[in-house]
């Protein structure tokens, strides 16, 4: 078993997929020499520069390039630098759908996303799946961990329509051990990383790393924390959500997104309407500020989720119930 880094997950599932299927071919700028986050190393030594090609600086180029690959047959990976760049490129999505089905887009866009912690700001450090998620047609997977990433970004590119796939720069350096052979998580299949029986966590990416470290530190004060990892928004699966709440009765969505029409809100609604009588308490968001990301690290701690946030909220929901 081999230890993994979260960003060398990125090139493993890469290798992996590109071996598989020569129409796997990856695009961006930089990608060539292996990115500016590390994530592409050797892949063109490894595939050659007719499958691994260096872009220039225009988003609507990369993904531009990368929809006419896919309908000529090709299965591109298209990597935006960064995920605050993704709103020049939304209309790939609908493409299938406005054909009818006649063409069909196996097309990956990646990018890093999130605060890094390395004082990004507001125009490099922003978490962006909410973006994504208004626009229908596009599948959205933001991975926790090394193993989650090799596994649902190999599941990504072998999807016969367009995947967003967010990196959270954060979890670059992150390590972890990888069973051998080949890695293949099916989109759309939540995972409970933590059983519990008095509060559901429910997360994505970063803050299922939150959310762990909250709920050892409830477990010592006598709370039972269970703690759900999404892996994807879309195809959403509310089904495992649900189960989880009909079992806790008590639910805290934590997101690295802005709260604001934040994706945790859908997931809010849903159970409001379909989980109304397991709630013996109201749904609580820990999210974000909606202020734009700070460049100052205390700022942005202040901004940002944190596992003390996680505890307080819970410690405040297990306390009340609903009337």
């Amino acid at each position: 078993m081999a230890e993994l880094t979260y960003r060398n997950a990125v090139a493993a599932a890469l290798a992996q997929e590109m071996a598989r299927d020569e129409r796997v071919v990856l695009l961006g700028e930089d990608v060539a020499c292996g990115g500016v986050f590390k994530t592409t190393v050797g892949l063109q030594e490894r595939f050659g520069a007719e499958r691994v090609w260096d872009t220039p600086i225009s988003e609507q180029a990369i993904v531009g390039a990368a929809m006419g690959a896919a309908m000529a047959g090709l299965r591109p990976v298209a990597e935006i630098m960064f995920s605050d760049f993704y709103a020049t490129c939304w209309d790939q999505a609908k493409t299938r759908y406005m054909t009818g089905g006649q063409v069909t887009m196996p097309l990956v866009l990646r990018s890093a996303n999130g605060a890094g912690g390395m004082g990004f700001g507001a125009q490099h450090g922003q978490s962006l799946e909410n973006w994504a998620m208004c626009v229908p047609g596009l599948k959205i997977v933001s991975p926790a961990s090394p193993v989650e990433m090799f596994g649902l970004l190999a599941a990504a590119i072998r999807d016969n329509d367009p995947v967003m796939v967010f990196e959270h720069k954060a979890l670059y350096a992150s390590k972890e051990d990888c069973p051998p052979g080949e890695q293949l998580i099916p989109l759309g299949q939540a995972r409970t990383v933590r059983e519990g029986r008095d509060v559901t966590l429910v997360a994505l990416s970063i803050t299922v790393g939150i959310c762990v470290k909250a709920a050892a530190q409830l477990a010592a004060a006598g709370i039972d924390a269970e703690i759900l990892d999404l892996r994807c928004l879309v195809p959403l699966d509310a089904a495992s959500v649900l189960r989880s709440v009909q079992k806790t009765g008590r639910v805290v969505i934590v997101e690295e997104n802005p709260g604001q029409l934040g994706w945790g809100a859908a997931i809010a609604a849903i159970l409001a309407e379909e989980a109304w009588d397991a709630l013996t308490a109201p749904v609580i968001r820990v999210s974000a500020g909606n202020v734009p990301l700070p460049v100052a690290s205390e700022l942005e701690a202040e901004v940002l989720v944190s596992p003390a946030r996680v505890v307080a909220a819970v410690t405040a929901l297990c306390n009340r119930s609903k009337s």
